[in-house]
């Protein structure tokens, strides 16, 4: 009998990587805490409410239009804190180089990541350096891990479980940003149109929001799987639907032109410069508005509402006014996004 393999697809934040989290590493670790299964652990530390993240980053390449590895470690640590609620406070950066690795390019990551890190108001605390034989890693790789602070009235946002209907969806500007930068870079591919990643701290958006709405229900940042795996994981077994509406979402043209062109859906394509949030609906213009006047959140829109119709689904409503379902990101659309 042929032994299962590990495949690119278990990375993809799809459903395979649901399936390897579900099968093997929730089932032999399984805790109370491990089983909020949100972007940061939540629990007490003495008298006080701590977020507790860990991210790796194995971008190819290094360096792409809009950031480099460093950058998208810091970012991408400060966000899952941020979005459970929390406020990011202290990271740590351990890195594997491989032999050979051109000390300038390490030093202009690591000076990205300490520039990143003041500008998100965070320090690095901690960290650890490896160095592996030449061949036995590919250049680098980087881990982060946060902690951040939270407050009681914040608890329950990473679990989504005060999401009720009538509420809507608000994004803070358009999708598949980055994936589309790292396919671009990787593949030298010659476009008319230069595409940016999205790559950035939300913590200062997230906490001008918070400054006028206390209707936040669920956060997530839209990384590997995308804006469509995201909203198909929130819905699965729950008593409400959500509808996404086609004609809301926002692409940049670059961005479109080379999903048609290469065949992604830019609903599984990552980002990694966006929140999706789930808004009371008394309140929903009322953050809009206030994430317009933020320079991450000048594209921000409602994009779809919590429905009663069709529990447990979520659905596309297309632009030429059919649906369909949005079903978890299967199999690997690009390996080594973030």
């Amino acid at each position: 009998m042929q032994k299962k393999r590990i495949l690119l697809g278990h990375g993809s934040g799809g459903k395979l990587s649901h399936d390897l989290i579900d099968g093997l590493f929730a089932r032999y670790f399984d805790n109370d805490l491990l089983r909020q299964q949100s972007d940061s652990a939540v629990f007490k530390l003495g008298a006080e409410n701590v977020a507790f993240t860990t991210d790796s980053f194995v971008v190819d390449p290094l360096f792409f239009p809009g950031g480099n590895i460093g950058k998208l470690a810091v970012a991408g640590t400060v966000n899952d804190l941020a979005v459970s609620g929390a406020i990011p406070k202290y990271l740590s950066a351990g890195f594997i180089i491989e032999e050979g690795f051109p000390l300038d390019d390490l030093e202009q990551i690591v000076k990205t990541m300490a520039e990143e890190a003041a500008n998100a108001g965070v320090l690095i605390v901690t960290g650890d350096t490896k160095v592996v034989d030449k061949g036995k890693c590919d250049k680098l790789f980087i881990n982060t891990s946060g902690v951040g602070e939270l407050t009681s009235d914040r608890l329950a946002i990473g679990s989504g479980n005060k999401i009720e209907v009538g509420d809507k969806l608000i994004i803070n500007g358009g999708i598949g940003e980055h994936g589309m930068a790292i396919m671009s870079a990787r593949n030298d591919l010659k476009i008319s149109t230069s595409v940016q990643s999205d790559c950035a701290c939300l913590n200062g958006l997230i906490s001008d929001v918070f400054s006028v709405s206390t209707s936040i229900k669920f956060m997530r940042d839209a990384t590997r799987g995308g804006l469509g795996t995201i909203v198909s994981e929130l819905v699965k077994n729950k008593d409400f639907g959500i509808q996404v509406d086609e004609e809301k979402l926002v692409q940049d043209e670059g961005v479109r032109g080379m999903c048609e062109l290469l065949g992604f859906d830019p609903l599984y394509v990552a980002n990694e410069g966006k929140v999706l949030m789930v808004v009371g609906g008394h309140d929903a213009q009322k953050v809009l508005e206030k994430m317009q006047k933020h320079p991450l959140g000048k594209k921000a829109a409602i994009i779809g509402e919590i429905t009663q119709t069709n529990p447990g689904m979520a659905w596309l409503k297309t632009v030429i006014g059919g649906k369909r379902i949005i079903e978890m990101l299967s199999g690997q659309q690009l390996p080594r996004i973030c």
